[in-house]
């Protein structure tokens, strides 16, 4: 599903016009966006959360110089699904 058929399902869910939805949704995301970039999780109840995660630094090969790097620690952003997500997707 993309983001055009997320905002045609609203639409024609809700009444709005698509440009409000996508409007909406356009907007949703980039919170979501701004606050990972800011260190500040996401909580959607019943949906999940969007999190930041550090992954530590690591040591890694590059074989094409047969050379050993170090990766610096780093955040990723992550979503973790809400337990009755997680229930509704396994049946």
């Amino acid at each position: 599903m993309t983001k055009a058929d997320i905002v045609n399902e609203i639409s024609k869910s809700t009444g709005i016009d698509k440009a409000s939805v996508l409007e909406t949704v356009e907007r949703f995301m980039d919170i979501v966006k701004d606050s990972l970039a800011n260190d500040e999780n996401v909580y959607l109840r019943g949906f999940g959360s969007f999190i930041i995660k550090t992954r530590s630094q690591k040591t890694a090969r590059n074989i094409s110089q047969n050379t050993t790097i170090i990766i610096p620690e780093h955040k990723i952003p992550a979503f973790k699904p809400a337990k009755v997500f997680m229930e509704q997707v396994k049946k």
